[in-house]
């Protein structure tokens, strides 16, 4: 087989979207296969824009996903998500968390933030899975571990044992930090 599957990660900074990105690709490698891996935080830091590329596949020469390309459009806050639909394939997949954080034109009252993301993105996509990220980071202990609750979340779209999971969560995730993140991620996974 050799399709090559390609996964978006759109969110803000500070919201863990790179450290979710390395945990899928390690889990990705775990799983055996090759994989490409780009990321674009310009402003990150500051709330600004994350944008991560993940494709595997039997052999991934390019880690940027073109434009109709992505198989699942993974993302962190629901505007971000919403921007980067013209990278997602038409029978494309999304997994969002339910969260608004308001772009700084938004925050000066510039621009107004735009009405239902969730219910435009249903109309644009046959496939998409809300995700209240929050409410299960805080029931998991933690609301830092909201990435991993949605990891959870996009772990069950993705043929890769729980296993491999675990231990990529092992291998990027602090030890004082492991368990709570294990249960963020078990909430995530069980939402689906």
């Amino acid at each position: 087989m050799n399709k090559v599957t390609s996964i978006l990660l759109a969110g803000v900074g500070g919201q863990g979207t790179l450290l979710a990105s390395e945990i899928l690709s390690e889990a990705l490698m775990l799983a055996g296969h090759d994989i490409k891996k780009a990321e674009v935080h310009g402003m990150a830091q500051r709330g600004g824009s994350v944008v991560s590329h993940v494709r595997f596949g039997p052999k991934i020469y390019s880690p940027t996903i073109p434009e109709g390309e992505a198989d699942i459009l993974f993302g962190f806050e629901l505007l971000e998500t919403y921007r980067y639909l013209p990278l997602l394939k038409p029978d494309g997949q999304v997994v969002v968390n339910n969260l608004k954080i308001a772009p700084p034109s938004v925050a000066l009252g510039q621009q107004d933030y735009p009405e239902d993301i969730p219910g435009r993105l249903r109309t644009l996509v046959k496939n998409v899975q809300v995700v209240d990220g929050l409410a299960l980071a805080e029931e998991a202990g933690d609301v830092r571990t909201v990435n991993v609750v949605l990891l959870g979340a996009l772990s069950a779209r993705l043929d890769i044992d729980a296993l491999i999971w675990q231990q990529a969560i092992e291998k990027m995730v602090p030890s004082r930090f492991l368990e709570v993140n294990n249960r963020a991620f078990a909430l995530g996974r069980a939402c689906v």
